[in-house]
């Protein structure tokens, strides 16, 4: 089931990842279209990166298993919390260069979008 489960991902995470800038992809006619895609984009990148980080855990504990050395889950969690605590000063610093402006919103959560898809394509990596 778990092969078949990570290969779903796979189609889904490949036919999202081709777009590059959320905003963009959403279209729109007004503000508030393009923001409400946005957040539902953002909304299901953030859905994959837990489900990636849930494989990636699975990974991590069972090497960590095999080497009977603890460290593998921990410090996944602890790069796991560096890259959010990241992701989030980034994206206030990306919204705070639009001063202020209607489109501050959407360009936080565009961001929190494109910085999500590389990790969870990076997480990607180490799931076995």
């Amino acid at each position: 089931m778990k092969p078949l489960t990570f290969a779903a991902c796979l189609v889904l995470w490949n036919a999202g990842s081709a777009l590059a800038d959320p905003a963009t992809e959403c279209g729109g006619s007004s503000q508030v279209e393009i923001g409400n895609c946005v957040a539902d984009t953002l909304a299901r990148v953030d859905a994959t990166i837990e489900t990636y980080l849930g494989f990636a855990k699975s990974s991590a504990a069972e090497l960590d298993g095999i080497t009977g050395r603890v460290v593998t889950v921990p410090a996944l969690d602890a790069a796991q919390a560096a890259w959010s605590a990241y992701r989030d000063a980034q994206c206030d610093y990306v919204g705070a260069t639009f001063g202020g402006g209607s489109g501050t919103g959407i360009a936080i959560n565009a961001c929190k979008v494109e910085l999500g898809r590389a990790r969870a394509a990076e997480l990607m990596r180490y799931i076995q």
